[in-house]
């Protein structure tokens, strides 16, 4: 049996497999909010929980949002900053009494999908989540690729490319830079450039697509503009990594407009005569990096 736990900057979720995937138990709890010692102790009673919902012991992987540094064995970059500087792994280690492997969100989430998800089969594939924030992962021949610098795949602190003029410099990131695709791309990117023109709004990300799709002109020319964006800067990814697929997850995921028109925005920024990479919707759902936290582990893998 495999454990996957999923720390979000709201919830943890913790969800354990049984042979070929199967799902055996699932359970969740709010993220204790600043509070590193608290976080350590609920990720532990989560895999606790599921352990004795699901009659045995297994072993425990864990998506953060951060990575570990090679360098300290510290994490950072986490935008939940109370994780920043604590070795969470052998936190987890200590109090659960067994070795725990931890891994980017984005890249459990990537691995999820390309292991038994929209990407089965595929063998390279890129992974970027939508949410509230803007993260990406990579994968081929079905393992993740953490890189030199645990940053593969850190897309969303890359500066949105071909900026228009008005789209320079662009907004303030939590990580001190200007313009990180994440101030564009992420729902919170969305919502704020739509009140940048329309400031007596109130809408949040998804009612701004729901606007669109209603025929609300000032919403719709939102989400073009948003489409474009996200189109010049998946082209990045396929100038430099060229996978077979690209997954997306997160809330905005759920457009169905983004699969039509994004593939056929992006090939005026691709350096190619055709592309036919794929832009697919996770299988997985929000399911898929608690998923890909379990799959840290090979499946003969024991508590």
């Amino acid at each position: 049996m495999r454990i996957g736990v999923d720390l979000g900057g709201t919830k943890i979720e913790a969800l354990a497999l049984g042979p070929g995937g199967r799902e055996l138990a699932r359970q969740r709890t709010p993220t204790p909010r600043d509070d590193y010692d608290a976080i350590v102790r609920a990720i532990a009673g989560l895999v606790e929980a599921v352990e004795a919902r699901a009659g045995g012991r297994g072993s425990v992987g864990v998506g953060i949002p951060g990575t570990i540094s090679p360098a300290t064995g510290r994490i950072k970059n986490a935008n939940t900053v109370c994780l920043i500087g604590h070795r969470l792994d052998r936190d987890l280690e200590a109090a659960l009494g067994r070795p725990v492997r931890l891994a980017n969100d984005a890249n459990c989430f990537a691995l999820s999908e390309a292991l038994d998800g929209a990407a089965t089969g595929a063998e390279t594939v890129f992974g970027a989540i939508l949410g509230t924030g803007c993260g990406g992962g990579l994968v081929v021949h079905g393992r993740e690729i953490r890189g030199r610098n645990a940053i593969a795949g850190e897309w969303g602190h890359n500066p949105l490319p071909w900026q228009d003029a008005e789209e320079y410099p662009g907004r303030r990131c939590y990580c001190g830079k200007l313009g990180c695709l994440e101030t564009f791309l992420s729902g919170p990117g969305l919502v704020a450039d739509h009140r940048t023109r329309h400031p007596e709004s109130t809408l949040s990300a998804p009612e701004i697509f729901a606007a669109a799709e209603a025929g609300e002109r000032a919403a719709e020319e939102t989400v073009l503009r948003y489409e474009r964006r996200l189109a010049k800067s998946l082209a990045t990814v396929l100038n430099l990594f060229d996978p077979d697929i690209v997954v997306l997850g997160g809330g905005l995921s759920n457009n169905p407009r983004l699969y039509e028109n994004v593939p056929r925005l992006w090939q005026d920024w691709a350096f190619s005569d055709v592309v036919t990479t794929e832009l697919v919707k996770a299988r997985h759902g929000d399911s898929s990096g608690v998923r890909g936290a379990a799959w840290l582990w090979p499946e003969s893998a024991e508590g």
